[in-house]
């Protein structure tokens, strides 16, 4: 935890505070109210379990007011790569968070991430709600920034939108049980990665309970790892080399948070995403129905979109397109190209899947994502191309995402199978499954061309596989 003062001023100069700060519709005296029932625990093997429980604005202040800390934390390493990624100042993106994107998010949700500002407001910190609606859609920036500067005839666009994850999902006669496992780890920048390890219990008003993986001060998982108590599970993979975005769409962030928390099926699922589609943080989508055993993947590019579902087999994902349409008209991607992470990746699956067909299971699960085969070099190497990804070991990098040597890879990791998901559990491991720990000090003496991240980077440890659930 860092102190407050430091962080305010921080906070102040790089420009989170501005001139417009709506005013906090919650008082001192209703604090309590809006606390009712909700609570954090003591940190767990790397993971802080936040409880939230309500109406909207009640679920988005208890989560900013319990993770004040990690909120200004979080919004610090935030704005740095967003700002130094795109080559924007942040209020580019608070203006965009108020004029694009704002005019299409719900009521429910907009009373949620007022919420998130009325509570940190109230814990000590200052942030309006531009600044969080700007959070929350940190994963679609790139994609927007990409369309804004072709438009407006800029010659520095932003970069490649980042492979993020491995993961798959598998069921019938691949499973040892015949049920669902479903399995993710989350590939971001280690600046990020080491601090997206909230684990979130929400039992909103309406809609379905949920429990999901998260950043601090934001409505949806992100990564993408949630379950909910209709025994829907959500997971993603991105898709990559990808390039679209429609600001006139409904922002990503809302639209996986509704399907998440409204979903009983996965056509439920597919339903809510594809409404409003803006193509930002475009992804393939997995998710497994564990009530009917059933699985989906949809691929939910912009123009293209492609749902398939099986009660028997696997999906996998590991940022490899599927559509050959989607592939020439949305991305420059190279499916031919086996030296590329997301190919890679997407031979180990295949791999894994065939050798461990009727085997399958929760433990089958955490292995796969601790993997370090890379089938392009045949051999054990802990790289840019392993399921369980150390960018920050490879000499290539994995352009055009990261240069060589690049703090990024895989930050954590969750796993599920059907008798969890009844249970509303799911098993989680921060840092690398593989159990190697980043040590950033030493790191950033080798490779001096990351100073900029200097001041915010830290160690990312590994720490065991861990049980989450929902309070009983």
């Amino acid at each position: 935890m860092r102190r407050w003062l430091p962080v305010l001023a921080v906070l102040v100069l790089s420009g989170v505070a501005s001139s417009f700060l709506p005013a906090s519709s919650v008082h001192a005296s209703t604090q309590d109210t809006e606390l009712k029932n909700a609570f954090r625990r003591p940190a767990k093997n790397g993971w802080t379990f936040v409880h939230l429980e309500g109406t909207p604005h009640q679920v988005g202040f208890q989560n900013g007011y319990l993770l004040t800390p990690e909120i200004q934390d979080t919004l610090k390493v935030v704005m740095l790569e967003t700002t130094h990624e795109n080559q924007k100042d942040w209020q580019f993106f608070r203006d965009a968070a108020q004029n694009m994107m704002w005019p299409h998010i719900e009521q429910e949700y907009r009373e949620e991430l007022q919420g998130i500002a009325d509570g940190a407001n109230a814990h000590g910190m200052k942030i309006d709600l531009w600044d969080v609606v700007a959070l929350n859609g940190a994963e679609e920036w790139e994609y927007y920034v990409k369309e804004y500067d072709k438009a407006h005839g800029a010659t520095t666009a932003s970069r490649t939108v980042p492979e993020h994850c491995s993961a798959f999902v598998a069921t019938g006669s691949y499973t040892k049980d015949g049920k669902i496992v479903i399995a993710h780890n989350n590939w971001t920048e280690y600046l990020d990665g080491e601090r997206w390890t909230i684990i979130y219990d929400i039992v909103p008003a309406r809609g379905k309970r949920m429990l999901m993986d998260g950043l601090p001060g934001i409505i949806h998982s992100a990564d993408d790892f949630v379950m909910n108590s209709a025994g829907i599970v959500i997971t993603e993979t991105t898709i990559g080399h990808f390039s679209g975005y429609d600001p006139a769409g409904i922002p990503e962030f809302v639209r996986a948070r509704k399907a998440a928390q409204y979903a009983a099926s996965i056509d439920d699922f597919a339903r809510i995403m594809k409404e409003g589609n803006n193509g930002g943080y475009a992804n393939t989508w997995l998710v497994a129905d564990s009530e009917r055993n059933e699985i989906g993947r949809l691929e939910l590019g912009l123009k293209n979109v492609t749902l398939e579902t099986k009660k028997d087999g696997y999906f996998v994902g590991s940022n490899f397109p599927i559509n050959e349409k989607l592939i020439r008209e949305e991305t420059d991607f190279d499916p031919h190209d086996m030296s590329l992470s997301a190919n890679a990746r997407h031979v180990r699956w295949e791999q894994l899947m065939s050798e461990n067909k009727g085997k399958i299971d929760l433990a089958a699960a955490q292995r796969f994502l601790a993997d370090h085969y890379d089938t392009f070099e045949n051999k054990e190497d802990p790289d840019e191309r392993t399921l369980d990804g150390h960018i920050d070991l490879s000499p290539r990098g994995s352009e055009p995402w990261e240069p060589p040597f690049g703090m990024a890879g895989a930050v954590q990791n969750k796993a599920a199978d059907a008798t969890l998901a009844a249970e509303m559990s799911f098993t989680a491991a921060a840092g690398h499954a593989c159990g190697m720990d980043f040590k950033a000090a030493a790191h950033l003496r080798a490779h001096p061309e990351f100073a900029w991240q200097k001041n915010l980077q830290r160690d990312m440890d590994a720490y065991a596989w861990t049980t989450f659930s929902v309070v009983k």
